[in-house]
């Protein structure tokens, strides 16, 4: 993938398995952004919809043999019906088949929500709950 490429401009959408098999491949690859797993399976709505926008592209200098990712801001539905954000770092094969947000009116909400949900240790911490972070 060549390094000038664009940041892709699209909120993507996923279902919670979707997303607990994208937090997987992180982990299993070790990227640095990511949660662990086990606590989004316990802690993610399994009828939820979830959010990816991304930020940035990340690479990982020392390991040339991992393909350079998607740093996203991830919006996840929780069980409760609270939303959380953090940061998932995606590969492009991955981020590409995910549906896209299809209106503006969800973008914008999207956008919203991403701006004024509290981070997973924010809401960890207000809880009580211990870190969801690796």
């Amino acid at each position: 993938m060549p390094f000038d490429q664009p940041l892709p401009r699209e909120v993507k959408v996923t279902d919670s398995a979707s997303l607990f098999r994208l937090e997987e491949r992180a982990c299993d690859l070790s990227l640095n952004s990511r949660l662990d797993p086990a606590w989004v399976r316990a802690n993610a709505a399994l009828d939820g919809a979830h959010y990816l926008w991304p930020a940035l592209w990340n690479s990982l200098a020392h390991r040339p043999e991992v393909p350079r990712q998607l740093r996203c801001e991830l919006l996840i539905t929780l069980r409760a019906g609270d939303r959380v954000v953090s940061w998932l770092d995606v590969l492009p094969a991955d981020f590409n088949p995910l549906p896209r947000v299809t209106s503006r009116e969800e973008g914008m909400q999207v956008s919203q929500l991403l701006d004024r949900a509290p981070s997973v240790r924010e809401w960890l911490l207000r809880e009580g709950g211990g870190s969801g972070q690796q």
